[in-house]
């Protein structure tokens, strides 16, 4: 079960390329955007949840089975946070714009790295849960933040 664990936390090695958590989302984007763009709003939403569920156990298992609290190659949680941040592209499809795909990234990276208030305080949560939450937190406010942005036109 570790290597199962080890293997899904990891997204199959893209955990262990340099810049780790920018390859995983920008391998997770491209996915998600198909995603959104074919299933709408509703099938992005489910994929980022079955990401979170499945990294909630995945990245917990593999970060006790290594004794790090939250290992850099555990990168399930910007798959899923990623999706969550292209929330926007299912809801607003029809109006698609590169631009939004690129704000969707941006944004997500933003709040994944510098994790502003009350996204700092789910990183100090343990295990599994502790590893997703924030990444998760990051990909909702981005979501949110472009979803005001297509609905006012700004992109």
């Amino acid at each position: 079960m570790e290597r199962v664990a080890a293997a899904l936390a990891s997204v199959f090695g893209v955990g262990r390329l340099p810049a780790s958590g920018t390859a995983a989302s920008a391998v997770a984007l491209p996915i998600g955007w198909a995603i959104a763009l074919l299933g709408g709003w509703q099938a992005i939403l489910i994929a980022g949840i079955a990401a979170s569920l499945i990294g909630i156990w995945a990245c917990g298992v593999h970060a006790r089975s290594l004794g790090i609290e939250d290992p850099s190659e555990c990168v399930l949680d910007e798959v899923a946070g990623q999706w969550l941040a292209l929330l926007p592209m299912g809801i607003f499809r029809d109006s698609f714009d590169w631009r939004a795909l690129l704000t969707c990234f941006v944004l997500f990276r933003l709040f994944d790295i510098f994790k502003p208030w009350p996204i700092y305080k789910l990183e100090q949560w343990h295990g599994g849960l502790g590893i997703m939450a924030d990444d998760i937190a990051a990909g909702l406010f981005s979501a949110l933040l472009v979803c005001a942005a297509l609905y006012f036109g700004w992109l």
